[in-house]
């Protein structure tokens, strides 16, 4: 019998999504983001399954190499742009854009003598200081991008947020105050709304939207689960239950003792810990389902296992079907107990676990 910890991927939830997202934003293109392997759903799986999407967002050219050799068409986008002169050649050869956000990739592009020529985006600072030219700057770079003769068309115009999941924070509106102003001397396409923006900050999405999060049935928003968005959940992550003990009152439970029964009562072990992406950190009282009933967690995660309090499941018995998140156990909720977010639990699932899909 193969270990039954498994990750269940809702293929209908996520084209469900996908709808979703065109409904809020009827008027753009949608660059679907895949990078991290679709944040930890299968890359080929979601590009094939979201074919009608206008491009795809990726962060390196394996993430693009992968989904080429797949036979996928759609025009991809090398998010972080090349980071040596031999990128450039393979940006060719798998029909990549790229985006150009410093000084650096500029003057490759200048230098750099290459067979063909690239659609580029150009990212401006406004205010996240991560990545992109600043604002005074923008002008003057594109002109030097229309010059270029490895470049092909008119780059689009980009910027990203860093706190569009806080409706009420400033530096959003200052932001897109920044953006708008450099978007009335520079002229062509552009992109700015990611997930959060898309549902909180309807001026923000322009000609292309990029959701990433929001594709996986999850809320970008620090405040909400995604259902409150008309989302459905795409990964759940599912076991079984593989021995339960009864023990007796003031018995401690897992490593390092750190929890001890309340009560004489049934304990239950689940096939699955942070060895499957389960998080390490997951407080005692984490929602765990049972049956579709809530028994919480008690102590501390190990790397194969997890213990549960079945009291509210007392006729729990062993191969029962336990959600650690999913289709009926929001991700987020199980983020919260475990301070952490929704992105660094579905990135983290391990590729040891069986992925199904399900239709």
């Amino acid at each position: 019998m193969t270990r039954p910890s498994r990750i269940v991927i809702d293929i209908k939830a996520l084209e469900h999504n996908f709808l979703r997202i065109k409904e809020l934003a009827p008027n753009s293109k949608v660059m679907a983001i895949v990078k991290a392997d679709a944040y930890g759903h299968g890359i080929v799986r979601v590009a094939k399954t979201l074919n009608n999407a206008d491009a795809f967002g990726v962060a390196c050219l394996e993430e693009a190499e992968q989904l080429r050799q797949s036979s996928i068409k759609t025009p991809i986008v090398l998010l972080e742009g090349p980071y040596k002169p031999d990128d450039l050649p393979l940006i060719i050869k798998f029909k990549l854009d790229m985006v150009i956000h410093n000084e650096y990739q500029i003057q490759l592009l200048e230098k750099t003598k290459i067979e063909g020529s690239i659609n580029a985006w150009l990212k401006i600072d406004t205010g996240m200081h991560r990545l992109g030219f600043p604002i005074e700057k923008a002008d003057a770079i594109l002109n030097r991008l229309l010059l270029c003769k490895n470049i092909n068309s008119r780059p689009i115009l980009m910027t990203h947020l860093a706190t569009a999941n806080e409706k009420k924070n400033n530096l959003t509106q200052q932001q897109l105050e920044a953006f708008k102003k450099i978007s009335k001397i520079i002229d062509g396409e552009k992109t700015v709304a990611n997930s959060a923006a898309l549902i909180n900050f309807p001026e923000a999405h322009f000609d292309w939207v990029r959701p990433g999060l929001m594709l996986y049935g999850v809320s970008p928003l620090t405040d909400s689960f995604g259902h409150n968005h008309g989302l459905r959940s795409v990964m759940t992550l599912e076991s079984e239950i593989i021995s339960i003990q009864y023990l007796s009152k003031n018995e401690p439970v897992g490593y390092g003792a750190t929890w001890r029964c309340p009560e004489d009562m049934p304990v239950g072990i689940i096939a699955a810990g942070y060895g499957d992406g389960f998080p390490r950190h997951a407080k005692s009282g984490t929602p765990i389902l049972v049956n579709n009933v809530r028994c919480p967690l008690i102590g501390r995660a190990s790397m194969d296992m997890l213990t549960i309090d079945l009291r509210n499941q007392p006729n729990a018995k062993i191969g029962d079907r336990v959600v650690l998140w999913g289709d009926s156990l929001p991700i987020e909720e199980v983020a919260l107990h475990a301070d952490t977010i929704p992105y660094e639990l579905l990135c983290g699932v391990h590729k040891r676990l069986k992925f199904v899909e399900r239709n």
